[in-house]
């Protein structure tokens, strides 16, 4: 007796959208500038020493990169000292933030949710996806969230097989 049996794949025919928000990693080379490395004993910044520094350095290496100033010691920088790097930086480097690696990345990632068209979501139940390979930020799940929750009929967190529910848009009686 032969036998065959259909297997139904029931998530794909759920309905479901799902959204890999690590589609939108920025591809960009990102650079953190330490001003630490122009501390005099890793303790304060002498201005004639960094003037000299901003003058004679090769600005040029950090051509079409993205550029986060930062401090990482234990010191006072003045402020005008930051605003001297920017000034360099900004005809070689795409973009220049103050802050880590982290600040930058949330920054590029934001801008990417920014540029999405959240229309194409609009009454859908939407999976965003968890547990990658990628690091995407919290701030990112929480950006996109509310502006996913502005159009879509539902959001869960996870995978489609396995989600955890976030927003439901209550329908009017």
């Amino acid at each position: 007796m032969d036998i065959q049996t259909n297997i139904v794949n029931k998530v794909a025919q759920s309905g479901l959208v799902t959204v890999d928000l690590a589609n939108y990693h920025p591809q960009a080379d990102n650079v953190v500038y330490d001003i630490k490395d122009n501390l005099f004993h890793g303790l304060i910044l002498k201005e004639k020493d960094f003037r000299e520094f901003i003058k004679t350095n090769d600005w040029s290496q950090y051509a079409d990169k993205h550029v986060a100033i930062t401090c990482s010691a234990d010191a006072i920088v003045p402020t005008w000292a930051y605003m001297l790097l920017a000034n360099k930086l900004e005809p070689y480097a795409a973009t220049i933030i103050f802050g880590d690696a982290d600040e930058l990345l949330r920054m590029q990632y934001a801008a990417a949710i920014e540029q999405i068209d959240m229309e194409q979501f609009r009454d859908q139940r939407v999976v965003v996806k968890g547990c990658g390979d990628t690091f995407i930020p919290e701030s990112i799940f929480v950006l996109f969230t509310v502006k996913l929750s502005k159009v879509a009929k539902s959001i869960m967190y996870g995978e489609p097989c396995s989600t955890v529910p976030v927003f439901k848009r209550v329908q009017p009686k």
